[in-house]
């Protein structure tokens, strides 16, 4: 699997999480099982990571979405944000410019232009950030 599958596959299974009260283990299994859908370790990685930092990275994303709440933020922007912010924090290996364009063109598949516009912008502000340190 490609690492961009492994991320839309991540970024699937995170956004159904935000309707189902379940735990993400068990909606992993679920996803392979019900609807023959493909995971990687990359792909559980990516969601167990997202799922365990969720409280820093929501207060990073709060923090930078100047004057928008995350209530007001559209679901896809959320989880898009949320997955490529775990990986700029926690993954090192991978380059913060790849991590934001595979954010940017989950954004553009699954939402607007103009929301994939906004996700650039914050996910930008936040590179600068940890490209400072």
């Amino acid at each position: 699997m490609k690492r961009s599958e492994s991320r839309e596959s991540a970024f699937l299974i995170l956004f159904e999480s935000l309707f189902k009260d379940e735990p993400i283990t068990d909606l992993i299994i679920l996803a392979k099982e019900s609807r023959n859908f493909k995971t990687d370790s990359f792909t559980v990685k990516l969601v167990k990571g997202v799922s365990e930092k969720i409280s820093e990275i929501d207060a990073l994303i709060q923090k930078k979405s100047i004057s928008w709440s995350i209530d007001r933020l559209s679901k896809v922007v959320l989880v898009a944000l949320r997955l490529a912010i775990y990986e700029m924090l926690f993954e090192e290996k991978i380059p913060i410019s790849v991590s934001i364009n595979e954010a940017v063109e989950l954004t553009k598949k699954y939402s607007t232009q103009e929301d994939a516009a906004f996700l650039n912008g914050i996910l930008g502000v936040v590179a600068k950030e940890l490209e400072g340190k």
